[in-house]
């Protein structure tokens, strides 16, 4: 189960049931559970804890120390849940002050080159596409997708079930069940998403009614949400905005409204 080439640290806690790849380093204070998959030239680093049927992908490396000036080889820590796949070449970071950790779910999948930085938190069954970047803090709720080459800025949230299409780039939370376009820009809903988890027709159009009432409406986002407040007192639209009214760094904003209001300042110009 463990290749001879592989080297493993004495005080590495690894169950007998796990398969070590050629060349694959497991260094001490790593725990690493059941029916793991470490695959050649991986390395597995810090105080890392690994739960139960994870599969680590040539050259991944797990729990190595942020990058961050503040730093200072503290015994920070990394946790990861159950059943995650780890691409080739994918980093995670552990945290970067003792009193906090990184978190990854279950059931994720990060993709080749993907990266999750120090104090980051991924809920369940969240995607991160190639070469997807995640800022330090960064929180991530479950069944996110994150396309290939976005980056999303450290303390940004993304919501549940949120999407970022390919090469997004985002700085401001972004909202549960919202697709991301572009530079902190959302462009609607995610409605494949949305019927893929089971979404009554009636629950999707209600959210469809709460974002254009947000988003694409006369007022200013602070007024909508305080008329919407009262309209919706549950089931998923409650969630989306209790998520905005938490938001501490900004939503994003309708992709729509920024082209239109671009437009009106190029007509003033000329």
């Amino acid at each position: 189960m463990i290749h001879p080439t592989a080297i493993i640290d004495p005080q590495a806690v690894v169950d007998a049931t796990v398969e070590v790849g050629p060349y694959a380093i497991i260094d001490a204070h790593v725990r690493v559970g059941p029916h793991c998959l470490v695959g050649p030239h991986a390395h597995l680093t810090g105080h890392t804890t690994i739960g139960t049927g994870n599969v680590f992908h040539t050259g991944c490396v797990i729990g190595d120390a942020p990058q961050d000036l503040k730093y200072h080889n503290e015994p920070t820590r990394l946790r990861i849940g159950d059943h995650n796949v780890f691409r080739e070449f994918v980093t995670v970071h552990r945290s970067s002050k003792i009193e906090g950790e990184t978190v990854l779910g279950s059931h994720c999948l990060l993709m080749v080159n993907s990266h999750v930085a120090h104090n980051g938190r991924l809920g369940d069954h969240v995607i991160l596409a190639n070469g997807a970047l995640l800022g330090g803090y960064v929180q991530v709720e479950d069944r996110a997708f994150i396309s290939g080459n976005c980056l999303v800025h450290q303390f940004v949230r993304v919501g549940t079930l949120a999407m970022m299409q390919g090469g997004s780039a985002i700085s401001m939370d972004l909202p549960p069940f919202a697709m991301a376009r572009g530079d902190n820009a959302i462009c609607g809903l995610n409605t494949v998403g949305l019927r893929r988890a089971g979404f009554t027709p009636e629950e999707r159009q209600e959210l469809k009614r709460l974002y254009h009432q947000l988003f694409r409406g006369r007022v200013a986002l602070r007024e909508a949400v305080r008329e919407a407040l009262p309209q919706y007192a549950s089931g998923p639209c409650a969630r989306f905005l209790k998520f905005v009214v938490e938001s501490k760094r900004g939503i994003c904003r309708d992709y729509s409204r920024r082209i239109n209001a671009a437009a009106a300042s190029a007509s003033e110009e000329t």
